[in-house]
């Protein structure tokens, strides 16, 4: 949305400072946010242990499940620098989806492609086997890769050691490890910047085989 002009919502911008926690899991969510700059930290309590979501950044919106569901916050968001956001409610919310249908169509299509990420990625973190966590990260690139040839079993991701870290909610040093591993029983190779799963099935198999217990 960068080619949007903002300058008829200024008067629903907020700031936060680095650190600052913008809302918790569990309260009460009446309002959503689009970034405007900075980087906003999401987290949640998983077994006990706090789990690093996602991090968002400009362009992005979070805390939509409030408008959506009527429901508490499922995470906690925290502005991780200097964060400018929209705020909107239910009552600005409706006056855009009536008065701006451009910017409403793309809210929608984020509010959709943000619903499958969060279950998506929920799927992996409640995974209790690392390697299965890591194996899962690549089965769920692979499923946001339009133009692969799925005939061949082969695959090549554009990324490292500490983006599936981010992706599985590990730490990255646990990942190397796991890819590794992985690499020394011949099922992927990695560069710099790109992993190969050479038998995207087998890791698919691994994932199953986990979640069935």
């Amino acid at each position: 949305m960068s080619d949007f002009d903002f300058s008829a919502f200024a008067r629903f911008s907020k700031d936060f400072h680095a650190g600052e926690m913008i809302f918790s899991e569990f309260e009460v969510g009446e309002t959503f946010y689009f970034i405007i700059s900075g980087r906003v930290q999401l987290t949640k309590v998983i077994g006990g242990i706090e789990k690093t979501l996602d991090i968002l950044k400009p362009s992005e919106i979070f805390g939509e499940m409030a408008i959506l569901e009527n429901s508490p916050r499922s995470a906690t968001a925290v502005a991780l620098d200097s964060v400018k956001l929209l705020e909107f409610n239910k009552q600005n919310f409706d006056a855009i989806m009536t008065g701006y249908p451009q910017l409403a169509f793309k809210l929608l299509k984020m509010f959709t492609k943000r619903i499958y990420d969060q279950k998506r990625r929920f799927m992996t973190l409640i995974l209790d086997d690392e390697q299965a966590k890591v194996a899962d990260v690549f089965l769920m690139l692979d499923e946001t890769q339009p133009d692969v040839d799925r005939t061949t079993m082969r695959r090549e991701f554009k990324t490292t050691a500490e983006g599936v870290a981010h992706w599985a909610g590990m730490d990255s040093h646990l990942v190397r490890d796991v890819l590794n591993r992985f690499m020394s029983q011949h099922r992927i190779e990695f560069t710099p910047d790109h992993i190969i799963v050479k038998n995207i099935s087998d890791f698919e198999r691994l994932v199953n085989s986990k979640r069935r217990k």
